[in-house]
């Protein structure tokens, strides 16, 4: 992938409006795990319209088992896991799982705000004026406000956030598949750029947000979470992660499991519970959150009402059909069409290309 624009905030907003943020933090109160959320990996939710369900199960019906027994986001844990997280420690499984089982919820999803006081984060101007930027598309439309919160020890595995393509997205489709489309080049006709902001409200030891902006094969920068600053990029395009909150030891990471809930207890506190169980303590400051904004690009009115109306969709068909012709082109499929687990996990390999891990 080619090198891609960035845009820093620092500050973001005022002294008064950031510690707001902090506080609309606390009010929301509660946090679940994201992996019961959306079972899988690191991709990102949007709001999306979705086509009718007759055309879904005839597709359904021609590559039935596509991916069958695969996370939805098997290209990242599969690196992940092979890499041994994000600097090739090599630990258990079991240690690697409960470093990426962290916290979200949604603060905004659509025009729709589930808090108050969301909204100069969702309408945020500057935002806006970078999405144009980056994308050079002027019909911005903010599409969802999300806030992730992450314990000691914890990480989130280097990955491209899931794009959306007219008539395949991630409510339809694998997001594997949408994560490999993007990266092979072949549908950018039909790709909706999607600009991410992501902004922090705290100083945290660790947790560093590490992109590739130059490309997979290029170094990666490093941003300091600080408080009452921001990053706007196309994640969907440049692989990032987050590298370990401090203190990064094993033994600093309670058994997570889905189902567990991260709770504000007061007084700048807040605990992990299972149900009614206390399973770790926090003070704020060892916590790491960050809140992202999403939004569509659009280049005119038009292609928003084509995505919204479906007039110029893909179909999973076209879709698959287009991955194997490219396969064949490459020398991967020589014969018969593998069945369709194989060929899930031929696209994977052979589109999505990540970084080496850097080591610590």
């Amino acid at each position: 992938m080619t090198k891609h624009e960035y845009v820093l905030f620092d500050p973001l907003f005022s002294d008064a409006d950031a510690e707001g943020m902090v506080r609309l933090c606390e009010r929301f109160g509660s946090y679940g795990m994201y992996s019961a959320e959306n079972e899988g990996g690191p991709a990102e939710a949007a709001a999306l319209p979705t086509a009718g369900a007759g055309a879904r199960a005839r597709e359904s019906d021609r590559w039935r088992g596509l991916g069958e027994g695969l996370t939805q986001r098997h290209d990242a844990v599969l690196n992940y896991l092979k890499a041994g997280g994000m600097h090739g420690a090599g630990e258990p499984v079991s240690v690697l799982a409960a470093r990426t089982n962290y916290f979200r919820e949604e603060y905004a999803y659509g025009t729709r705000t589930l808090i108050d006081g969301i909204e100069p984060f969702l309408f945020h101007e500057g935002f806006v004026e970078a999405a144009r930027r980056i994308h050079g598309r002027p019909v911005i439309e903010p599409a969802i406000v999300f806030a992730n919160l992450m314990v000691p020890g914890q990480e989130l595995a280097l990955h491209t956030d899931v794009p959306e393509f007219r008539g395949v997205n991630r409510k339809l489709h694998p997001q594997w598949l949408l994560v490999a489309m993007r990266h092979s080049g072949l549908f950018e006709d039909w790709r909706m750029p999607i600009a991410t902001g992501v902004a922090w409200f705290h100083d945290c030891d660790g947790g560093e947000f590490a992109f590739y902006p130059d490309g997979a094969d290029g170094p990666p920068v490093y941003h300091k979470v600080a408080y009452n600053t921001a990053l706007l990029v196309d994640t969907d395009s440049v692989f990032h992660g987050v590298d370990r909150v401090a203190p990064g030891d094993a033994t600093d990471i309670p058994a997570l499991k889905p189902g567990m809930q991260l709770a504000f207890d007061g007084d700048g506190r807040w605990s992990v519970r299972d149900g009614d169980d206390l399973v770790a303590s926090y003070p704020w400051e060892e916590l790491r959150f960050s809140i992202s904004w999403k939004a569509y690009c659009f280049a005119d009115e038009a292609e928003r009402d084509a995505w919204r109306t479906h007039t110029d969709d893909l179909s999973l068909d076209a879709t698959l059909a287009t991955l194997v012709e490219d396969l064949r082109a490459r020398g991967r499929i020589t014969g018969d069409t593998p069945p369709p687990r194989e060929l899930a996990l031929m696209i994977i390999d052979e589109y999505i290309r990540f970084p080496p891990p850097v080591a610590a």
